[in-house]
């Protein structure tokens, strides 16, 4: 069945460049940290796109399954063709479960991710610049499903070089959501070297769709992606006791 579009939809298309740093560390038992960092430039780098900044905390499951709980804030800036009216604030609450897969060589991951956000609609203030005059609460769903392959042997290893690729889908939901039930999609391939103990490091190319909020302006975001993934432990060992010494 055709869906119909509207008849004044245009599509977008922009250079941008990512550089991103991913941290999942262990700190005690099956208890961990996430640090992630985003700095996405538009016009491949000149100027401000994005700020992210995405801290959690980690419960591993098993091998197989870890959760995560989260926040992040984001600072959206004007960009592209078709700008925003103002740079804007977002606050967001996340949940997600991290599904791990292996086949062989091939490494899956699935990503389900659950997000509430609170939008900053933003008005002149008098003095000056802009102010915050209502924070609109929207729903999103993501899935994401990424896989890694060496180029060398069954696995990867410090040392190796690898293929990484990844799809995910964005879908928003609730009262405040009208003409963007799709958000956007992003579909991702880069090359990868394990780096040993620092992490992995990915310099690859993002495809990004994204529907702007009225439904009219599909952006077709062609993104540079510079990423280092990094587990190191953040464990700490409780120093044993002197021995007493006997007299």
């Amino acid at each position: 069945m055709a869906v119909a579009q509207p008849p004044d939809r245009v599509s977008s298309h922009q250079a941008h460049a990512w550089f991103m740093f991913f941290g999942d560390h262990a700190v005690r038992g099956p208890w961990g940290v996430h640090l992630e960092g985003q700095w996405r430039r538009h016009d491949l780098a000149a100027k401000w796109q994005q700020l992210l900044l995405r801290p959690g905390v980690n419960f591993e499951v098993n091998r197989r399954l870890m959760l995560t709980l989260g926040y992040a804030f984001v600072d959206t800036f004007r960009y592209g063709e078709f700008p925003v009216a103002y740079r804007f604030p977002e606050h967001r609450l996340f949940q997600q479960a991290l599904l791990r897969q292996p086949a062989g060589k091939l490494h899956l991951t699935h990503r389900y991710r659950l997000e509430q956000r609170l939008l900053g609609e933003m008005l002149p203030a008098a003095g000056g610049g802009t102010t915050v005059a209502n924070w609109r609460h929207e729903n999103r769903f993501r899935y994401m499903v990424r896989g890694t392959v060496p180029f060398r042997g069954d696995s990867i290893v410090k040392g190796s070089w690898y293929f990484a690729g990844y799809n995910e889908l964005f879908v928003n939901f609730g009262k405040n959501v009208a003409n963007n039930v799709f958000d956007q999609n992003r579909a991702y391939a880069a090359l990868g070297r394990d780096l040993g103990p620092p992490g992995r490091l990915e310099f690859g190319y993002l495809h990004q769709l994204l529907q702007q909020r009225s439904g009219r302006v599909l952006e077709h975001n062609h993104t540079l992606q510079v990423a280092l993934y990094s587990t190191l432990p953040f464990r700490w060992r409780r120093e044993k006791p002197a021995a007493t010494r006997q007299p």
